[in-house]
């Protein structure tokens, strides 16, 4: 079921509660890929991080047409999808979209940041905006 905006409404408040986001994109084929991932607001755009070569990543790049649904840490949805509108920032903005994060989660988003499984921390980052 899709969440309906109020007209002059922030689309993303129904997931401003919550720690965790399944973000799903979608495949060449079509496909939706569903992830579960930490996310942070600012300004009525959403933040995510991830390693600079993840799947989510490269479909992103390939199609930014987005579905964002509140869950919880395992991927179980919490309400209704939201359609959105996802882009790569730039690195000049790495550093703020890095803070947006950090403002929401604190210590546990450098442990991610500092993640030894992910080669040279390279890490990017999304802005997801409404549809």
């Amino acid at each position: 079921m899709a969440f309906e905006q109020q007209p002059g409404g922030d689309p993303f408040a129904p997931l401003y509660p919550h720690q965790f986001m399944v973000l799903t994109t979608f495949r060449k084929n079509g496909n939706a890929v569903p992830t579960t991932v930490w996310f942070a607001h600012d300004n009525g755009k959403l933040y995510v991080t991830t390693s600079a070569n993840a799947g989510k990543l490269k479909r992103v790049r390939n199609n930014g047409h987005v579905l964002l649904a509140p869950s919880d840490r395992v991927g179980n949805v919490q309400g209704d999808s939201i359609t959105a509108h996802a882009h790569e920032v730039s690195p000049e903005e790495h550093e703020r979209a890095q803070n947006i994060l950090r403002g929401k989660y604190g210590a546990q988003f450098d442990e991610i940041v500092r993640n030894p499984r992910v080669p040279g921390n390279a890490r990017t980052y999304i802005e997801i905006a409404g549809a």
